[in-house]
């Protein structure tokens, strides 16, 4: 495997960094400790300006080389999840109820490796903006920074995203152009009807025989109002009524989310997810309200920012170990609000089998460090293809070892 020798020779380190930031893990515009370490790193590895305070706990580093005026984005994000830990490894997390179960800290290390080595080298023409995000776990951190001034502060032509993937095989990538993950709204459906006594059903207005029918109703919204060939997902996860066995409640409330790609077919399904509670609550004599909560847009790749990607893991992997045909995936990402305001490219790179410790939000969850040199090797060499200097300068494989 056609890895950065420099970056190799960093695994030991990079797998230490990762461990650590594993036992100390930090929720939602929580990442203090990880931020500032994320800085001081930065800072010492030589890059040309730190920025912190961007979405509270956000940093962003500039590295700067040759005279090009051209620049690229590149991301992480650092948070971890309310999720108790039930590894007993020597790293596992030391905070109760807080675990890095979705890879972040993996995420991070990646990116702080690539900054690390082309902060030595800076065989690259124009600026890389090392973007580390707070927040991407459902508080949309993203978001944050890109309301905040992201891209006027610090303008690039396109931005790259990788996340870790359970399912596809060892240090193997995914990219591909257009949807890579869905849209996510939620939603909360009240339901008011009257209180009685659970003996005399007649003298009252049962809510939750009202909300058990719109469950069900609901499932039909998808199955019923979308073409096969599109894809939707409406999923009720909460049903919240009463607390007691002989009381009817006045109230039920439901949760749930929706998950779409094309924006269109996102406004019928509210319009439907309307009208059929409405219609529901009628039938029932109940009172209803809906809310939809708009959550993270659709993950859409750009045609010519995929097949850069693309190349840049095939330069490391090898052709055949990028997976170019993917399926997309119903779960969601707030990297989608960078791609709506800068062309770009997410990827996935293969955490291992899905089981056990590779499932993500799992509490038996562990980066698989292997991935450590593989990610931080493809974060560079893209730099490096993307700002690449003459074909005559330093930046040739001769010159760099035979690295492509």
């Amino acid at each position: 495997m056609p890895l950065i020798p420099r970056i190799l020779e960093l695994a030991p380190e990079l797998t230490r960094w990762r461990r650590d930031l594993h036992a100390h893990p930090e929720t939602a515009f929580e990442e203090i400790r990880t931020s500032a370490l994320v800085a001081e790193r930065l800072r010492r590895f030589g890059c040309d300006a730190v920025h912190t305070g961007l979405a509270k706990t956000g940093v962003v580093g500039l590295l700067k080389a040759g005279s090009s005026p051209r620049s690229i984005g590149l991301r992480a994000d650092m948070d971890a999840l309310v999720l108790a830990e039930a590894n007993s490894f020597a790293h596992r997390s030391r905070h109760p109820e807080r675990m890095h179960a979705c890879g972040h800290d993996g995420h991070t290390t990646m990116l702080l490796g690539a900054a690390r080595y082309l902060a030595e080298t800076r065989r690259f023409d124009g600026t890389v903006v090392f973007i580390f995000q707070p927040a991407e776990e459902n508080e949309g951190g993203a978001r944050v920074m890109v309301e905040e001034g992201l891209f006027a502060r610090f303008p690039v032509e396109a931005v790259y995203g990788l996340h870790n993937w359970p399912g596809l095989a060892t240090g193997r990538f995914a990219v591909m152009a257009g949807p890579m993950m869905a849209g996510c709204d939620r939603l909360e459906i009240t339901l008011r009807g009257q209180g009685c006594h659970a003996a005399m059903p007649d003298e009252g207005v049962d809510p939750i025989v009202a909300g058990a029918a719109l469950v069900q109703a609901l499932q039909t919204i998808v199955s019923r109002n979308v073409a096969p060939s599109q894809a939707a997902v409406l999923s009720v996860t909460q049903f919240h009524a009463g607390d007691t066995w002989n009381v009817i409640p006045a109230e039920v409330v439901l949760r749930g989310s929706l998950r779409y790609f094309d924006p269109a077919l996102r406004l019928r399904l509210h319009q439907r997810i309307r009208a059929v509670a409405a219609g529901v609550a009628a039938a029932h004599g109940t009172d209803v309200a809906v809310d939809l909560i708009a959550g993270y847009p659709p993950t859409i790749n750009g045609p010519e920012q995929a097949a850069t990607a693309a190349a840049a893991m095939a330069a490391v992997v090898g052709d055949d170990q990028v997976d170019r045909e993917l399926p997309p995936t119903m779960g969601a990402e707030d990297f989608a609000f960078m791609l709506q305001q800068r062309p770009g490219a997410y990827g996935w790179i293969g955490n291992g089998p899905g089981a056990g410790g590779c499932l993500l939000h799992n509490p038996r969850y562990d980066f698989n460090d292997r991935l450590l040199p593989i990610g931080a090797s493809y974060w560079a060499t893209l730099v490096e293809r993307v700002l690449a200097r003459t074909p005559a300068g330093p930046c040739t494989p001769a010159a760099r070892g035979g690295h492509p």
